[in-house]
């Protein structure tokens, strides 16, 4: 069984037992977090069971164990302007939460 979850204006495929990197939860490291924005509820065994969410699935939640708190690789913003010596470099490093998938509640 999978669930489709929107967290951070993003929307990710899960499986109990999966590790995943989200945008960075307000949230301490090895404490429970419920994700309670579920899209869609499928099992692969029983097509009887697919849940489509109008845009949630009712009463549908997906408990998980935050792992810890980390920042992605450094991205390099460069703006240039050609032929006027305009040259601005900034770097970026995005802030994450990883989670382990637990237990999916219908």
């Amino acid at each position: 069984m999978y669930a489709i979850i929107e967290t951070g204006g993003k929307q990710y495929k899960v499986q109990v037992g999966d590790e995943i990197f989200v945008e960075k939860l307000d949230a301490d490291a090895s404490t429970k977090f419920t994700f309670d924005r579920v899209l869609g509820l499928f099992d692969e065994k029983d097509d009887n069971k697919t849940v489509f969410g109008k845009p949630l699935v009712a009463g549908a939640t997906v408990t998980a164990e935050i792992l810890g708190d980390g920042k992605a690789k450094k991205i390099i913003v460069y703006k240039y302007k050609a032929k006027k010596g305009f040259h601005k470099k900034k770097g970026h490093r995005q802030p994450f939460t990883r989670v382990k998938i637990e237990k999916i509640n219908e």
